[in-house]
C-alpha cells in the first residue's frame, strides 16, 4: 500500500473512530489501553457496549497497523521523498 493510500484510509478510520469518542467521552487511545488493561469487563454484561467495543478495538487496531506502515515507510523513504509533489 502506498503511502497516500494508507493515510486516506487513516482518515477514513479516524472517522469512524470519532462516532465511539463521541458517543463514549473518551478518546480511542485510552479506551484501547483500559480495554486491554481489563478494566472495562463490567461493560461485557451490556450488549450494545459488548458490540460497540468489539468494533471499536477492531478499527483502532487497523488504524494502528496503517499507523505503523505509514512509519514505517516514511522513515525508509524519507519525509521529503515521501510528499507526493515534487518540485520540477
Amino acid at each position: 500500500m502506498e503511502i497516500h493510500e494508507l493515510i486516506v484510509e487513516m482518515k477514513l478510520l479516524e472517522r469512524r473512530l470519532t462516532l465511539y469518542e463521541e458517543k463514549y467521552g473518551v478518546l480511542s487511545e485510552d479506551f484501547y489501553a483500559a480495554l486491554m488493561a481489563g478494566e472495562l469487563e463490567q461493560y461485557d454484561a451490556f450488549d450494545e457496549t459488548r458490540a460497540d467495543f468489539s468494533r471499536w478495538k477492531g478499527i483502532y487496531e487497523t488504524w494502528l497497523r496503517r499507523k505503523e506502515a505509514y512509519t514505517v515507510k516514511v522513515h525508509q523513504r524519507g519525509l521529503v521523498e515521501s510528499l507526493r509533489f515534487q518540485p520540477i
